[in-house]
């Protein structure tokens, strides 16, 4: 019983188990049915969730694409945001940096006011709609004999001279530091008719007007004296209180002002013109209306931004303008007048006295006349810096439309007063090889202002065209830049200079700083172009930009080189190997091992990359055309190319006369392009020449400079022509309406670089050095030569000089890179 009883409790005890076990299993199924249900939850939340996000991610993703193009680096700024005020910059806050009007002012600040002049000769008799003669803005269309600063210093003063049809026109400025907001300054604009006119045959009275406007804060009011602008007075912020006024003389026909309000500094012209009147009935003159209150009340603040002031005389006269900062306490005499004439005098012996330091033209024995003519040309590249502010439109591949950049300054020297008075980046830095020998912190500041400009991905805008003023003188289709296009980095031109000349310009611990603060800028500028300039195969180059699919191009423009239709591979591809850009890259590599060796920071990268691009054998492989004995571009090519025009489709009856169609691109060759060296001969080829990458005992300089000599390819008695006499497009039209630009003509950077390189190769042990000591002095002196003789012949420095005749062409003035001159005449390399 008891073992039966054990067995039943055992057995109830199993039975016990068995059903807790039944139980836990009840409950693990419970639980396992309960984890699936939130496995499966927990899986359409991830599924969801990532639904969701993913989209959103994308988004964001592509709004990150879309703002890097408008995004700034992420970076110190070289120039600090309030490093052009008054406060921290004074000796230039006011200056001439308005480079697109004839004569005008304005200050380094984002919103300054500006000042200007403008002039006319009245009409002999009246008229309901006069053809006015009016100056404001520099154009060529205007016709002057010559016009253009004789001497400029940057910093305190100019003079310059206009020769307008029996008149010459005389402006000169100067400044008187002191106060708390730049200071004062005066101007003064004398008129006379020029040397061998007759004075008593002239019927026409002229007018001189002279303006001062805002440009979107501060307050200005007329100071009259009855019906007469003696002045002006106003406040703004960085100005702080300040009067302009106009001494008065006897010596007027006439007197005349406007108050009124402009939509925006580049209309000033157009309103002006636009708000005169006939008065004194005898006399007739045209003169402004005086308070042009109708066009005040119709603004959007019912107040007058912009006061002009206009006096009506006969030559000759002299028209003072003094400025009084309000801030400059214990003010000597009036500066104006013979105040005024004795400081300008004192600035310009200042100047000569520089100048001949500076650049030694009289010790070279060069005349009195040659050596204005360096001053007057060097004065014309200080006299066009200008300080713009605002953005540029920009656009990168995942962009649908064109954006706005970040609104910022920009101090820089411009290529033309008239045609292009906007910073230009590869010009820039040919203009900063003559700027940085005459002021370098100058130098310094203008390269700051462009690294400054840098986005996100180290790229950099190569036309600024930043407010309105700039705005107005360019055609739409160029106003959008792209952020696939790069420029030639010049700026390692000026600052290898700046290197070599080291602590003899700069104190050394300024130029280090400066150079610590660009570092990170010039090594982002650096990877920029090797990760989207790079070529196909390694150590290659190929510029981004050639529109492959036209065929209304003889042979495809590559703007972003700056040689704009210099012959490349007649079919843009993939394939192309651009020699030029590949050089431009071992100047970049070499001035980047420089400074790393100046600030003590690493440079093997740099070094190695250097190694690699100066490898003339590597070089050779890449480059070195066998069959012309040339270095050459690389690409998809045929010389077989022309333009025709197509015919017309058969007119249909009843139908008029198809219109004519535009010539068209055709190949000629059964083959078609193919692979090749491009050999053109010309400026591209001469790059490793041209930067000094070839070896001194290379036989492949001795044939280049052959080659240069030859008058059949780019020797001439003005310069070297920018494409060979021999090759099948020199001189060729690239549409039926481009006409050839860098296919022949001489251009002056490029006769600079080349002048620069038979220097140092004459100077470094060689078999060629003889040659190149020769070939030195000759093409220095036909350069030199040229450019004077057609200056006293024209009035004007040239964009470029025909090959032919040395006839300056293109637009004037131009005295961007072609002012280099200066430099060959002082043979500061």
């Amino acid at each position: 019983m008891a073992a039966r009883t054990r067995i039943a409790d055992s057995g109830g005890g199993a039975r016990s188990r068995e059903t807790k076990h039944a139980k836990s299993g009840n409950g693990a199924q419970s639980r396992n049915n309960e984890t699936q249900s939130t496995s499966k939850n927990f899986l359409v939340f991830l599924l969801t969730s990532l639904i969701v996000s993913v989209p959103l991610m994308l988004l964001w993703y592509q709004h990150v694409l879309r703002s890097a193009v408008k995004t700034p680096l992420s970076a110190p700024l070289t120039i600090a945001n309030d490093a052009s005020s008054a406060a921290n910059s004074p000796g230039r806050f006011w200056g001439t940096y308005r480079p697109g009007v004839y004569f005008g002012l304005k200050t380094r600040s984002p919103k300054s006011p500006v000042a200007g002049l403008m002039w006319f000769q009245q009409p002999t008799s009246p008229s309901q709609n006069p053809d006015l003669k009016f100056r404001h803005t520099c154009e060529q269309g205007d016709g002057l004999d010559k016009y253009g600063w004789l001497e400029h210093d940057g910093v305190n003063f100019g003079i310059q001279d206009i020769f307008d049809g029996p008149l010459q026109i005389k402006t000169a400025f100067a400044k008187s530091g002191g106060g708390a907001h730049g200071g004062d300054w005066s101007a003064s604009i004398s008129a006379r008719y020029k040397d061998g006119v007759d004075a008593a045959k002239e019927k026409s009275a002229l007018s001189l007007l002279f303006y001062f406007a805002l440009d979107g804060q501060g307050s200005i009011e007329p100071i009259l004296n009855g019906n007469q602008l003696q002045g002006i007075k106003g406040t703004t912020e960085e100005l702080g209180k300040f009067v302009l006024r106009f001494p008065q003389s006897t010596k007027v026909k006439m007197n005349n002002y406007l108050v009124s309000y402009t939509p925006g500094l580049h209309a000033i012209k157009d309103l002006v013109t636009r708000r005169f009147k006939y008065h004194k009935k005898k006399t007739q003159l045209l003169g402004l209306v005086g308070n042009d209150q109708q066009t005040i009340e119709a603004s959007p603040d019912k107040t007058a931004n912009i006061i002009v002031y206009q006096v009506t005389v006969a030559p000759p006269y002299i028209m003072d303008v003094v400025f009084e900062s309000g801030s400059k306490m214990n003010r000597g005499k009036e500066l104006a007048g013979s105040e005024l004439t004795s400081l300008v005098q004192s600035y310009s012996d200042d100047f000569n006295k520089l100048f001949e330091e500076k650049f030694s033209l009289t010790g070279k024995g060069y005349g009195p006349s040659e050596v204005a003519f360096a001053k007057a040309t060097m004065s014309n590249m200080i006299g066009g810096i200008g300080y713009f502010y605002g953005s540029s439109i920009v656009k990168s591949k995942h962009n649908t439309e064109p954006v706005a950049y970040w609104e910022a300054p920009l101090y820089t020297a411009v290529p033309s007063r008239s045609f292009f008075p906007r910073g230009f980046l590869w010009d820039e830095g040919f203009h900063n090889l003559l700027i940085s020998k005459w002021n370098p912190y100058i130098s310094i500041d203008i390269i700051g202002h462009w690294l400054d400009l840098m986005n996100a991905d180290g790229w950099i805008p190569r036309e600024q065209i930043l407010d309105s003023e700039a705005r107005s003188k360019v055609p739409a289709e160029f106003v959008v830049q792209h952020d696939t296009n790069a420029n030639p980095p010049t700026f390692f031109l000026p600052l290898q200079s700046l290197l070599r000349d080291g602590s003899s310009v700069i104190p050394k611990k300024e130029f280090v700083s400066f150079l610590k603060h660009i570092y990170p800028r010039l090594d982002k500028w650096y990877q920029w172009f090797n990760t989207t300039q790079y070529g196909p195969v390694p150590t290659s180059y190929r510029w981004r930009g050639r529109e492959s699919k036209t065929n209304r191009e003889l042979n495809p423009k590559t703007l972003t080189s700056g040689f704009d239709d210099y012959p490349r591979a007649s079919h843009p591809s993939n394939e192309e190997r651009h020699i030029d850009l590949r050089c431009w890259m071992a100047l970049a590599s070499s001035v980047m091992v420089e400074i790393g060796k100046t600030i003590g920071l690493p440079y093997a990268q740099y070094e190695h990359t250097l190694q690699l691009l100066t490898n003339n054998a590597l070089l050779d492989k890449l480059h070195w055309s066998p069959k012309a004995k040339m270095f050459s571009d690389f690409g998809n090519h045929t010389t077989r190319v022309v333009l025709e025009r197509p015919h017309p489709p058969p007119r249909q009856p009843g139908q008029p006369p198809a219109q004519q169609m535009e010539m068209v691109r055709v190949v000629k060759s059964k083959v078609g392009p193919t692979n090749k060296y491009v050999n053109s001969f010309g400026y591209v080829s001469l790059f490793p020449f041209l930067l000094q990458i070839l070896d001194p005992n290379s036989d492949r300089l001795g044939k280049t400079l052959t080659d240069m000599k030859n008058p059949d390819m780019l020797w001439t008695n003005y310069g070297l022509r920018s494409l060979s006499k021999s090759d099948p497009l020199y001189m060729k039209h690239n549409t039926e309406h481009d006409a050839p630009y860098w296919r022949g003509a001489v251009w002056i950077n490029v006769n600079y670089l080349a002048v620069r390189a038979l220097h140092h190769y004459a100077n470094v042990p060689g078999p060629y050095a003889a040659t190149a000591k020769e070939m030195y002095s000759e093409l220095r002196a036909n350069i030199i030569n040229n450019i004077i003789k057609q200056y006293n012949r024209s009035g004007y420095v040239w964009e470029n000089y025909n090959d032919i005749s040395g006839k300056g062409q293109g637009c004037h003035p131009f005295t961007g890179w072609s002012a280099l001159v200066v430099l060959m005449m002082s043979e500061s390399y």
